[in-house]
């Protein structure tokens, strides 16, 4: 869900900084098209530069040659006119402008246009200067006044709506994040649930309705496939015992017919071992099916497991075991009492396949060691040999695929994979966690670890 969280996030992030940048270029953009413009306009030639360059020119009682030809190749002209408002110097001047003027036509053209020039002036001892530019080169605001209180307050009200519009981009990004979870997280949940292999009824209403009927239907496609598998391996398993039983007792009593052949004896009992490793693998087979689909019911109770190790270890030891391999048990103090509540047939069941990991894997012998220790939550068994191990990436396989495991048996004992894919069913039935060490030449090592039943 996190993981989910986190693409929207990067999504809706992504569109922010995009917004961000688009403002950033499009300043840009407006800084690269009129800065020329405005140095240009507003550099030595402007009409407040211009005017105070000629005004200091006429003060000295003539224009200077190198004023003259700014004037020429800007095409602006001017006029000085005394208080009467007559024309008593000009530069440039063209046939159209009047050189007479009244108080009303001063006051007029002062702040805006003389046929159609933009005019500027500048109040001097001698009169009035006067500029003009060319036509269409400035467009004047003849009424440009405005509030003092408005211009101050100007740069503030930029700044805080710049200020509101981040801020409300971030509410959207935050709002809509947090719908598109909201919405999203009940049809996570139900993928994640389906991948487990369990099947899911989600209800939702509105836009996401079709992917939410979609997620049903493949629940349903997937627990028919489920069911069906299930009941064939049960159906399978069910019509290979009969068989196997016969074959096996068969085996049996030619192995023990003292009338055949030792050859004859020998590879009944082969036959026999052998049959008794596939029932033993139809079994596990069986048993890892109803786990797995949870059609196997557990039957929890307090177990201690300092007694059901022990147990465990009579019986293997009374069963008989090679003499090459020998089992060593080692319960710790502080888990002498420890107790979980767990079905006790299927725990034993998986430390037992366990230790025939070892014992089929060392043929040349081993020890087996059956450890238990607790903390103050949980409860650890730790199945261990000191045998030939595996390799790095075999124990990979090994976690990542226990069931396809190839076996390294020549008689093709398969019970390796199988047999640790049923553990991790069991382990995983009792909400507990299972640990794999092995090196090769150094030993294979297993921890299964459970919580304390609370008592």
């Amino acid at each position: 869900m996190k993981a989910f969280g986190k693409y929207i996030s990067k999504y809706l992030l992504s569109f922010f900084a995009f917004a961000l940048v688009l403002l950033l270029i499009n300043i840009l953009a407006f800084a690269l098209t009129f800065s020329g413009i405005v140095s240009k306009e507003y550099g030595s030639v402007s009409p407040a530069n211009m005017l105070e360059a000629v005004a200091a020119d006429l003060s000295a009682s003539c224009i200077s040659e190198e004023r003259s030809q700014e004037l020429t190749h800007n095409q602006i002209w001017a006029m000085l006119l005394d208080a009467s408002g007559r024309c008593i110097w000009e530069a440039f001047l063209p046939e159209e402008i009047p050189t007479q003027y009244t108080i009303q036509d001063v006051a007029v053209f002062s702040k805006g246009y003389l046929q159609d020039y933009p005019v500027f002036v500048r109040n001097m001892d001698n009169g009035l200067l006067v500029l003009g530019y060319p036509k269409d080169s400035f467009m004047k605001l003849t009424g440009n006044y405005f509030p003092v209180r408005a211009i101050r307050l100007f740069p503030l009200f930029v700044t805080s709506i710049l200020a509101i519009d981040i801020l409300l981009l971030f509410l959207v990004y935050y709002f809509s994040k947090r719908k598109i979870s909201k919405n999203t997280e009940p049809i996570m949940a139900s993928i994640k649930t389906l991948s487990a292999g369990k099947p899911v009824d989600l209800s939702i209403r509105g836009e996401l309705s079709e992917i939410a009927d979609s997620v049903n239907q493949a629940s349903q496609v997937l627990s028919r496939q489920n069911q069906a598998r299930a009941n064939w391996i049960s159906g399978v398993s069910h019509d290979i015992r009969t068989p196997l039983s016969m074959i096996m007792g068969y085996a049996q009593r030619i192995a023990g017919d003292h009338g055949a052949s030792e050859n004859i004896q020998q590879e009944a009992e082969i036959i026999r071992v052998q049959s008794a490793k596939i029932k033993d693998l139809v079994q596990d087979l069986n048993l890892v099916s109803q786990l797995e689909y949870e059609m196997q019911p557990l039957h929890k109770e307090p177990v201690r497991l300092s007694k059901l190790l022990r147990s465990y270890a009579a019986d293997l030891l009374n069963a008989g075991i090679s003499e090459k391999h020998t089992v060593e048990v080692e319960i710790s103090s502080e888990a002498e009492t420890a107790v979980i509540d767990c079905d006790a047939r299927l725990i034993s069941r998986a430390i037992g396949n366990l230790v025939q990991n070892g014992i089929n894997h060392n043929p040349q012998g081993c020890d087996i060691f059956l450890l238990l220790d607790c903390s103050s939550e949980n409860v650890s068994i730790t199945v261990a040999d000191n045998g030939v191990g595996m390799s790095v990436e075999k124990l990979r396989e090994l976690e990542e695929k226990p069931h396809y495991m190839e076996s390294t048996d020549e008689r093709l004992d398969l019970r390796h994979g199988l047999g640790l894919l049923l553990v991790m069913q069991i382990v995983k039935a009792h909400d507990g966690t299972i640990k794999i060490e092995s090196a090769p030449q150094n030993g294979y090592k297993t921890v299964l670890t459970f919580q304390k039943a609370s008592l």
